[in-house]
């Protein structure tokens, strides 16, 4: 199993989560690209700092909104979206290359994950940005995704993710943030889910009922309060459960 988060989400000045804490924990780290937040000297420390601790990076893409932290759904043209996913992707590229390594895989964030759920359009544009960069990076989404599906349809190597600390509607789909609930903070309720998960068996959805994920991927979020301990508590769980953690790219 692999364990990603949310890194480099951080703007100037301004610090969001505990970057070189949640880098010590997990196997994944999907790095804003400057759009929805991060910044130069951002990508470039949080590149090293994964590269020193073996930790796969991926490019965490999405709209050109810092105020919204990318949360605001816009409505681009296909062209204009495909252009922004390889801008971002290309950015960050080059400070993963500097750090000595490389991308090893792309995650839509926030508006823009939701969004090619079931905007076909969009969902087509972020497959086309992709696939004109390097068809051979994977692809990280929601299982039964508009997105995934056109990502496989395109070549694309395709791996579904579960949230360890976010709600789901029946349907397998995440509650909005704007409802309660929405979030979970209890780290032993969390790292059980994940267990759950990673066996194949079923967790509780927002309504009370089961539903069964089958993730290659857990993501934790990184400006989740007490991101660290719910991360250490989710790989310890797993560790103890005979779960291995390595990265899937």
């Amino acid at each position: 199993m692999d364990l990603n988060s949310d890194l480099g989400e951080g703007f100037g000045q301004w610090t969001l989560g505990d970057d070189d804490a949640l880098l010590g924990v997990v196997t994944s780290a999907n790095v804003a690209c400057g759009f929805h937040a991060s910044d130069a000297a951002i990508m470039r420390r949080v590149c090293a700092k994964a590269v020193e601790s073996g930790v796969a990076i991926g490019a965490q893409v999405g709209y050109r909104d810092l105020p919204g932290f990318g949360r605001r759904f816009i409505d681009m043209e296909p062209e204009a979206l495909t252009a922004d996913v390889v801008y971002q992707v290309g950015a960050l590229q080059a400070f993963a290359r500097i750090a000595g390594d490389r991308v090893r895989y792309v995650k839509p964030h926030g508006a823009l994950y939701n969004a090619i759920v079931h905007h076909e359009e969009q969902a087509a544009a972020v497959v086309a940005a992709v696939v004109a960069l390097d068809p051979t990076l994977p692809v990280l989404g929601l299982p039964g995704s508009a997105w995934l599906r056109l990502a496989a349809e395109a070549g694309l190597t395709v791996v579904h993710e579960a949230f360890a600390d976010r709600a789901y509607t029946p349907e397998g789909t995440l509650v909005s943030r704007r409802l309660p609930g929405a979030v979970l903070h209890d780290p032993a309720e969390i790292a059980a889910r994940c267990v759950a998960m990673a066996a194949g068996e079923p967790v509780r959805d927002v309504e009370g009922g089961e539903l069964t994920l089958t993730p290659g991927s857990i993501c934790v979020h990184g400006d989740t309060p007490g991101a660290v301990e719910i991360a250490r508590q989710v790989r310890a769980a797993l560790t103890t459960a005979g779960v291995a953690l390595t990265p899937f790219a």
